[in-house]
Formats: C-alpha cells, structure tokens, sequence
C-alpha cells in the first residue's frame, strides 16, 4: 500500500447491512446482512483510491473522499464515525 491514509478498521453501510473490515496487511472482509465473509480478498491503495481483487478473481475500486469510502455503488462510514447512521434516510 503507497498512502498516507490510514484505511485499516470496518467500514460499514448507513443500513448496516454491508461491512467491510479493511485489514492492514492489504486482505479485507466484506460482511453482506447475515453472511459472513461474503466477499474476501486484496486491496492495494494508492494515494486515495482502492482496487480490489476478491479471492475469485472478481475486481472492484473505490475512493476515499471526506472520511468517506465510496466503493463502486456503495458508500460506506468508518464504524466508529457515529453520524453515519444518521444518513441512512438519505
């Protein structure tokens, strides 16, 4: 990883129903409602951008803008950020 931000912990939905815990060593976890371990794999981050490389082959970017993790479709707030779940109606 080539950054200076420090994307390690869980990143989670506003809903909750999608969460990602973003490894140090590079793996993630990415937890889908009751499912655990839905998508595993790789990221690589540089600067402020991810790319992701699941255990199948599947491939998936994101950006971090404002503390925020915009990944593909999804936007996802830091577990410990407690205003995130204020934004779910949104």
């Amino acid at each position: 990883m080539t950054s200076d931000i420090d994307v390690a912990g869980m990143w989670v939905t506003a809903d909750g129903q999608i969460r990602q815990e973003l490894l140090a060593d590079g793996r993630y976890d990415e937890a889908r409602g009751e499912r655990r371990s839905a998508y595993t794999g790789r990221y690589t981050l540089t600067g402020n951008h991810l790319d992701y490389v699941d255990d199948t082959g599947f491939t998936a970017t994101g950006d971090i803008r404002d503390g925020v993790l915009y990944h593909e479709h999804l936007v996802l707030y830091r577990e410990s950020a407690a205003d995130h779940r204020g934004q779910a109606g949104r």
